[in-house]
């Protein structure tokens, strides 16, 4: 039987150029600095780019250039194609959405495959779109939880990487909820990008294989 296979072999002394998006939440952009400054995260992070201003502070004390690309309905092709330019220019491997709260378009989706990774607030496929801890304080969950997840056409039903999940109870208000989802929210990110960076992840249609 003849298997119609390929493969690819990488120079693991090389590191990735990674393009970091954010927007107001810096948790998972502080948490991946931090790492990346103690030598945990084996990359390069040349750019970090915003639709916000909020992250420049954070940015100038790590010596990372920050680039603030405003959206909204009118621009929000043109800024894509800023964007682009801007991985195209620096050679970026890799782009995470580090709580970038902005949905790409499915040409920018396409042209970077495979090459995005998000992290969801929530434990997909439970409590898609906005305000998920929310969702999951009103419906008294007994469990709350991250997803780090490819970036695909279809919103936050990419190819899953990781997922975590801490126990709740009544005793947690909205803001322990909130809390508690930013820690694993970290966890769950940080993973997945090292997982990633380090070519242990292979993507079979809508699933990831996951070499631990």
């Amino acid at each position: 039987k003849i298997f119609k296979m390929s493969f690819n072999i990488y120079d693991m002394s090389k590191k990735q150029n990674m393009l970091i998006m954010v927007s107001k939440f810096g948790h998972c952009l502080n948490n991946m600095l931090y790492q990346w400054k103690l030598g945990s995260l084996k990359a390069n992070i040349p750019i970090i780019a915003s639709n916000h201003k909020d992250m420049n502070e954070i940015a100038k004390q790590y010596g990372i250039n920050y680039i603030i690309l405003p959206v909204n309905k009118k621009n929000k092709l043109e800024q894509e194609k800023r964007l682009l330019k801007i991985i195209k220019e620096n050679n970026i491997d890799l782009v995470v959405l580090a709580r970038y709260m902005q949905v790409l378009s499915p040409r920018f989706c396409k042209i970077m495959e495979g090459k995005i990774i998000n992290i969801h607030h929530s434990f997909l496929p439970s409590f898609k779109g906005a305000r998920p801890y929310n969702q999951a304080y009103l419906k008294g969950v007994k469990i709350i939880g991250a997803t780090a997840h490819y970036v695909t056409n279809n919103l936050d039903e990419g190819q899953i990487i990781e997922q975590d999940v801490a126990r709740v109870d009544h005793t947690k208000t909205l803001d322990d909820f909130i809390s508690i989802g930013r820690d694993i929210e970290n966890i769950v990110l940080y993973r997945a990008i090292n997982w990633h960076i380090q070519h242990r992840v292979l993507i079979n249609k809508n699933r990831t294989i996951v070499f631990n």
